[in-house]
């Protein structure tokens, strides 16, 4: 193939029906059929990128290999593709416009009045033709966050308009994603906001050549004739996107569709094989035929929003289907959680995850979540804070070292046990400016760790400003929390585990964000046998 294809995914009529699971699962099926691809998000908020936001505002800061802290849509399109994303997958309006001022500062622009149209609209089409530039790619599926006819939206709808003009006929279609809500009142599905939403993606130059509408009811044959009719698409190219009982369902529905077959035919492309879907749909099987079923507490201070913690419930969905197990994981608020309340909301629990986070708000529940499961022989795992808790835990009821804790919560402890990276006490900008990405980390033999991962040398992805007080290593081990895990260039802990207990370990590192359809992650694989066998044997 000479040329890279582009499709690109836009939203009506309401925000979160869907797109990057519709996006995701497009992939899937292209993948599937035996072409390269690739999905990439454009968001349209002027943050540079997620990393400041907060997780009641946006979700989950999502990060990759390469240190980009992006939007979680990129979690899902690496748990369906099971191929790594990069910080050229997701895009920002503020990344797009520091990129232009700072090119006007240079003077690239050779005095020019810079305007939206066109050295912003250029500066968005270039970053979107950039993997498909790479050459690693035959299909490039573009996400376009945000609704049509947002303020915000409208610098990437104008470049989507120029961009498939530039590419020619086949090169480059438009799917949209639309409602179509139904009437209790009325007993009836309604088409109008799908025909407003179409109608404003008009307005704006661009003709949706797939319309994907996600209802909670069937589509009946004239219904779809109308919507084809009024929104000027072909009745095959009218997708229906119901709802499902998990995300892990919609490549199926998309194919049953014909979502990926209407797709390659107006990017004039052959259907190449059936799509193989058999390991996907073993993993279906398994997740829909348990044959255990047990209750992990998920200890954080961000539980009202559940895409706070996105990427380490889809885990739990991957990990209990290796286990053939049902995981209900119960939410648990460690700000209202303490020594008094803790055997109440934590005794049912056949395995506790204390979660990651940042910030003093909620910690000493934590703290005193990780004794309760020390001290109970409940199956623990700390991730990142999680593991830090763990290690300030250990140091005050078993060293007895009653005000130790993280420099970030107390810079007057006097037993700084977790305190602020070296490279980072001179930092002052918080964009961007943790420890990211993916580091080493080499396990010592015989420790728990290296019994689920299986081997010595791992590559994990991190997120964090404070790390394990080296200076505290030698009292802690000694007093029976070993540090298994260790990077090999800074020295840094990475894991610590408990010998004598059911499964404890506590790992600096972020192991949900590589957990996949096709690749469970190990951790939290052997966390939900934990569970099972606590759950069987007490």
């Amino acid at each position: 193939m000479n040329q890279t294809k582009y499709i690109f995914v836009t939203g009506g009529v309401t925000s979160s029906l869907g797109k990057g699971i519709i996006a995701a699962s497009l992939a899937k099926l292209l993948q599937a059929r035996g072409y390269r691809t690739t999905i990439q998000k454009f968001d349209p908020y002027i943050n540079v990128d997620p990393g400041t936001l907060n997780p009641y505002e946006h979700g989950e800061c999502y990060v990759t290999d390469d240190g980009a802290e992006t939007d979680l849509d990129l979690g899902h399109y690496e748990r369906f593709l099971n191929v790594p994303t990069s910080q050229a997958n997701n895009v920002t309006t503020g990344r797009v416009y520091l990129s232009v001022i700072e090119k006007e500062r240079r003077g690239e622009f050779l005095g020019k009045t810079v305007q939206v149209v066109p050295h912003i609209t250029n500066e968005i089409k270039e970053r979107m033709q950039l993997l498909g530039r790479s050459g690693d790619y035959d299909i490039v599926i573009t996400e376009i966050g945000g609704t049509v006819g947002d303020i915000e939206s409208l610098p990437y709808i104008e470049s989507v308009r120029q961009l498939v003009w530039e590419l020619g006929e086949h090169n480059g279609i438009v799917i949209h994603l639309t409602l179509v809500p139904y009437l209790a009142a009325a007993g009836e599905l309604k088409t109008k906001p799908t025909q407003h939403s179409v109608k404003t993606l008009m307005e704006s130059g661009i003709k949706a050549d797939i319309l994907v509408c996600r209802t909670e009811h069937e589509l009946s044959q004239d219904l779809r004739q109308k919507l084809a009719l009024f929104c000027n698409v072909k009745k095959e190219a009218v997708i229906q996107s119901i709802d499902a009982s998990t995300i892990y369902d919609v490549p199926n529905l998309m194919l049953e569709e014909g979502l990926d077959k209407v797709a390659l035919k107006k990017l004039d492309l052959p259907e190449k094989n059936t799509p193989d879907l058999s390991q996907w749909n073993e993993f279906l099987h398994k997740l829909k035929n348990p044959k255990h079923e047990v209750n992990i507490g998920l200890v954080g201070k961000y539980v009202e929003l559940q895409d706070s913690y996105k990427s380490i419930l889809e885990a739990f969905i991957h990990a209990g289907a290796a286990n053939e197990t049902k995981v209900n994981v119960i939410s648990i608020h460690s700000e209202y959680l303490d020594a008094k309340t803790a055997d109440e909301q934590l005794k049912d629990l056949d395995g506790i995850l204390v979660a990651p986070g940042f910030g003093g708000r909620g910690i000493e529940g934590k703290i005193e979540t990780v004794r309760y499961a020390r001290e109970n022989n409940i199956p623990f795992f700390g991730i990142c804070l999680g593991m830090q808790m763990a290690v300030i835990e250990y140091s005050r009821n078993v060293l007895g070292y009653a005000d130790a804790n993280s420099t970030e919560m107390n810079e007057g402890t006097t037993h700084p046990v977790i305190s602020i990276m070296e490279e980072q006490k001179t930092i002052t900008d918080k964009g961007g400016t943790m420890r990211l990405g993916a580091w080493k980390c080499h396990i010592k033999e015989n420790s728990l760790a290296h019994r689920i991962y299986g081997k010595t040398d791992i590559l994990e992805r991190h997120r964090h400003r404070y790390e394990f007080n080296g200076d505290y290593l030698e009292a802690l081990e000694n007093a029976g929390l070993k540090a298994s895990g260790i990077n090999p260039d800074t020295g840094l802990v990475e894991i610590v585990e408990l010998e004598n207990h059911p499964f404890f370990i506590g790992v600096q590192y972020h192991p949900e964000y590589k957990s996949t359809v096709a690749n469970p992650h190990p951790l939290f694989v052997s966390f939900v046998a934990a569970a099972v066998k606590n759950k069987v044997c007490c």
